[in-house]
C-alpha cells in the first residue's frame, strides 16, 4: 500500500497554506491575541468558502466529497497556523447544524463539564450528542462561567451543570436542574483554565456522569483532527527552531553548529515524524486504537517540540512579542480535549487482549472498534 501523498493532497495542503498565509498571517494571528481571542467572523466565512467545513460532506449536498485523509492535511495546516476557533466541532457539524458548511454559522462542543471554547461566539453548541441552539443556547451561555484561559488565543467558559438529555438527538438545558448521566461530575479537574490569578493545568480523568460531546466514530474523528492540529503545530516549531538556530550567532558562529543545539532539533523533527505517520495512517485506518495512539504521540512532539523551540530560542523565547509561547499554550490546551492522555491510554489499554474497558472509564464512553469508520 502507498502512504505517499498524491498529487491532488500535496497541491490541497499546499493551497490551504497558501490560503492561510493571505488571510491569517502573523500581523493578524496578533490582532487576534489582543482582542482577546474573539473569532472573525469574515475570516470563518472565508474558511467555510474555501471547502474547509464542507471538505467531507457529498458533492450533492454542497460539499467537497472528500474523506478524513484530506482533512487531516487541512487540519495539519491549521495546526501550523494557530489558526484559532472551534474548528473541529464546525468541521463535524457540516450537514448537521444549518450554516456551518458555509462558515455562516460557529459551532462549538461542550464535552460534559470540560470548559467550552469560543462559547460566546457561538452559533450553536454539540453537547450531549445533539446541537444545543435557540432559547436553550442563550440559557447555556448565561449560566456557563467565563475562565481564564492558558491560551491567549481560545476563550474558555466552564459549563453549567444542569445540561441535561432532552429526548433522542436532542439536547435541553433547563436552569438548575442536575440530572441523571448527563450531569457534571464533581472533583474532575476542568483542565488547563484559572479561577484565580496563576494558570492551573489539571490531568482531565473522565468520571461516569460526564457527557461526551460527540457520539460513535465522531468522537474518534475529533480527536484525530485535534492531533493533526498538534501535528501541524509539532512541525511549524520544529522549523522556527531550525530557521533561528541558522540566524542566531554566538561566539562568531551559528548556535546550530552548537551540538547541544543539534540533539534538540534532531530531537525534535524525530518526535515529529513519527506523530506524522501516526496521524496519516490512523486516518486512513480509521481504527479507535490507531486514533489514541496517533493523539498520544501528536501531542507529546506539539509540547514537547514548543518546548525545546522555546530553550532554543533562548530568552527572548520567553518574551510575549514570540510567538513559541503561544504554541506551547495551545498544545497544552489541546491535550487536555478530545482523548486525553489518560483516555488515550485507557483506550490503547483495554485493547490489550480484548480486555473491555474498565467501568468508569474513558474508553467506557465510545463505541466498539468496528464503529470506527462507519455510520455515527
Amino acid at each position: 500500500m502507498d502512504f505517499q501523498l498524491s498529487d491532488d493532497q500535496r497541491a490541497l495542503r499546499s493551497g490551504m497554506r497558501d490560503l492561510l498565509g493571505a488571510v491569517f498571517d502573523r500581523d493578524r494571528m496578533r490582532t487576534a491575541v489582543e482582542r482577546g481571542g474573539a473569532l472573525d467572523r469574515a475570516l470563518w466565512r472565508e474558511l467555510g468558502a474555501a471547502g474547509f467545513f464542507a471538505l467531507r460532506l457529498p458533492e450533492e449536498d454542497g460539499g467537497v466529497g472528500l474523506g478524513l485523509p484530506e482533512a487531516v492535511l487541512l487540519f495539519e495546516e491549521a495546526g501550523r497556523a494557530l489558526l484559532p476557533g472551534p474548528l473541529v466541532a464546525t468541521h463535524l457539524a457540516a450537514g448537521r447544524v444549518k450554516g456551518a458548511a458555509e462558515g455562516a454559522a460557529v459551532v462549538t462542543a461542550a464535552d460534559g463539564d470540560r470548559p467550552v471554547a469560543h462559547l460566546a461566539d457561538a452559533d450553536a453548541v454539540l453537547a450531549g450528542g445533539g446541537p444545543l441552539d435557540g432559547e436553550a443556547l442563550r440559557a447555556f451561555v448565561a449560566a456557563a462561567r467565563p475562565v481564564r484561559s492558558m491560551d491567549p488565543l481560545t476563550p474558555l467558559h466552564l459549563p453549567p451543570p444542569e445540561l441535561v438529555a432532552g429526548g433522542p438527538g436532542r439536547v435541553a438545558f433547563a436552569p438548575g436542574r442536575v440530572a441523571g448521566p448527563a450531569a457534571s461530575a464533581p472533583g474532575r479537574a476542568a483542565g488547563p483554565v484559572v479561577s484565580g490569578p496563576e494558570p492551573v493545568t489539571g490531568r482531565a480523568v473522565s468520571a461516569p456522569g460526564r457527557a461526551p460531546a460527540y457520539a460513535g466514530r465522531l468522537r474518534y474523528e475529533a480527536a484525530l483532527l485535534s492531533a493533526a492540529e498538534q501535528l501541524g503545530s509539532a512541525a511549524r516549531t520544529t522549523d522556527m527552531a531550525v530557521q533561528h538556530a541558522r540566524e542566531r550567532q554566538q561566539f562568531g558562529a551559528p548556535i546550530g553548529s552548537f551540538q547541544a543545539v543539534k540533539h534538540l532539533c534532531a530531537d525534535m523533527l524525530a518526535r515529529t515524524e513519527p506523530a506524522r505517520a501516526a496521524v496519516y495512517a490512523a486516518a486512513v485506518t480509521g481504527d479507535p486504537l490507531e486514533i489514541a495512539a496517533a493523539k498520544l504521540l501528536a501531542d507529546e512532539a506539539a509540547v514537547r517540540n514548543a518546548r525545546d523551540c522555546l530553550q532554543i530560542h533562548g530568552g527572548m523565547g520567553f518574551t510575549w512579542e514570540a510567538d513559541v509561547h503561544l504554541h506551547l499554550k495551545r498544545a497544552w490546551l489541546r491535550g487536555a480535549t478530545g482523548l486525553t492522555e489518560a483516555e488515550a491510554e485507557e483506550e490503547l489499554a483495554a485493547g490489550l487482549g480484548g480486555a473491555p474497558p474498565r467501568s468508569g472509564s474513558s474508553a467506557a464512553y465510545g463505541p466498539g472498534r468496528s464503529q470506527a469508520g462507519g455510520g455515527a
